[in-house]
């Protein structure tokens, strides 16, 4: 093929790392396909340049070039959880095959090291005419096991996959949920060295979702490298120890969880006629990523508390403040001043646990909207999801505002949190044409501290009021 790589965006020219202890090694990988408009031009392209070569003429082309990726490069750990987060179309998926194996690089180059499992799509490598029990010792047989091996895995495939009497039956009767139910299965009881997993965990009830990321849970103690792609930033945030964002098959960033997804979310809202603007900012932004700044000494969780720093009452300290600031691209609305106060009024970001305050912000409307509602979300340091609310349930409830409107919003909670620090986000949410879309929103808008307490039998982030009953019997 003719194609030429683009020019280089990241870090061309720089020296590798040392390889020693890595599981996958990604340089300079770059996927383009050929795309033709009608399907008679792939015939011509096959034949019509050979023939002009051989008479000493011009080739020319019947196809375009897509770049799926562009020049990706990034190494990941014996043992590191990387999730992979970035739009659709943004080569996502075309990078984990590639790593996988099953696609052919235009350039550049992979190198894993150990036995990998792959779940890419629904049921990918099943074949629906056999069934189910056929298919796994097929899939198997495809990662390098032997056949005594898959036998002596075969009765914790099936109860994992908990499809009953189905592993007897063609794939082709399966249920979406089912297909994925015995993929996954498959793929976590081979004892791989490294699970590649593409949006797979989307599919399946609660429960199939849970006890996925337990196992995944239970890998990664294992130190199983693990390497997948999700939609869902909580996940990610709460799974990974790394994060690397694509766009358009470009990589933008790769860094602490929490940030790479909060540029994910900023990239995914932005309004069309600033995209490109966000973006180029999050790529030159991308190798400064060391998330986010807290006063020197501060953490998320309970530590030992002496009773000498225990307080009684709210404190406020002017200079401590959120250092990383996210402020999303507007549609129509502005959240201004979000603060914490006390019943009393006063301003607070020194709170005690058990005792309720108000989160409050003001919005400016430069637009009118149906279906509004306001938002908020308390995040710990590691930026997992805690809890939060909006102002009504549905967009049917919402408010109708009108352009130059403002509102002011008060949120009371209770502060259920074991002393630490924890950030706050702010966010507005309106209609135009019975669609609701995100208006505004501010991340890691208000920082606070819940402070010392006496009673210290609460562990980890949330109080949730336990209280145990012990009887000694002799």
């Amino acid at each position: 093929m003719s194609s030429k790589l683009p020019p280089r965006d990241g870090s061309a020219g720089e020296p590798r790392k040392n390889a020693v202890a890595l599981a996958v090694d990604v340089a300079g990988l770059a996927k383009c396909y050929q795309i033709y408009d009608k399907p008679g031009d792939r015939l011509r392209q096959f034949i019509v340049p050979r023939v002009l070569r051989a008479l000493g003429l011009e080739a020319r082309e019947y196809f375009r070039e897509f770049w799926a990726l562009h020049d990706v490069s990034f190494q990941i750990g014996q043992g590191e959880v990387v999730g992979i987060v970035g739009r659709n179309g943004s080569g996502k998926s075309t990078l984990l095959q590639i790593v996988c194996g099953t696609l052919s690089p235009t350039s550049g180059d992979v190198l894993v090291r150990g036995r990998v499992a792959a779940l890419l799509e629904l049921g990918s490598g099943f074949n629906p005419e056999f069934t189910g029990r056929d298919n796994v010792y097929l899939n198997a047989a495809v990662i390098g096991l032997t056949r005594a091996e898959v036998e002596a895995r075969f009765a914790d495939i099936v109860e994992f996959a908990d499809i009953g009497n189905f592993i007897d039956q063609p794939v082709k009767t399966y249920s979406s949920g089912m297909a994925v139910r015995l993929a996954f299965a498959v793929a976590i009881n081979t004892d791989p060295d490294i699970l590649i997993v593409d949006e797979a965990l989307a599919v399946g009830d609660e429960l199939f979702q849970r006890k996925c990321f337990s196992k995944i849970e239970a890998l990664r103690a294992r130190g199983v490298t693990i390497l997948f792609v999700s939609h869902a930033g909580g996940t990610v945030i709460e799974l990974c120890d790394r994060a690397i964002l694509l766009d358009a098959g470009q990589l933008l960033m790769d860094g602490p969880p929490r940030t790479v997804v909060s540029m994910y979310h900023k990239l995914l809202y932005a309004p069309a006629a600033k995209s490109a603007e966000i973006r180029e900012g999050i790529l030159a932004a991308g190798k400064a990523a060391d998330g986010r700044s807290v006063p020197a000494g501060e953490g998320a969780g309970v530590g030992k508390v002496h009773v000498s720093n225990i307080v009684e009452e709210e404190t406020f300290d002017p200079e401590f403040v959120s250092a990383n600031l996210l402020e999303f691209e507007s549609h129509g609305a502005h959240i201004l001043l979000p603060t914490v106060h006390a019943m009393d009024g006063r301003q607070v970001n020194g709170l005690i646990r058990g005792r309720e305050y108000l989160y409050r912000y003001r919005v400016r409307f430069d637009q009118a909207f149906t279906g509004v509602r306001f938002g908020m979300l308390i995040k710990s340091i590691s930026g997992v999801h805690l809890g939060g609310a909006l102002s009504v349930a549905s967009i049917q409830d919402g408010m109708t505002v009108s352009a130059g409107e403002w509102a002011s919003v008060d949120f009371r909670f209770r502060c259920h949190l074991n002393p630490g620090v924890y950030f706050m986000n702010a966010g507005v949410f309106g209609c135009r044409d019975e669609t609701e879309t995100l208006l505004h929103r501010l991340a890691d808008a208000v920082v606070f501290r819940v402070l010392p307490v006496a009673d210290g039998r609460a562990q980890e982030m949330v109080d949730f009021g336990c209280r145990a009953q012990v009887e000694i019997n002799v």
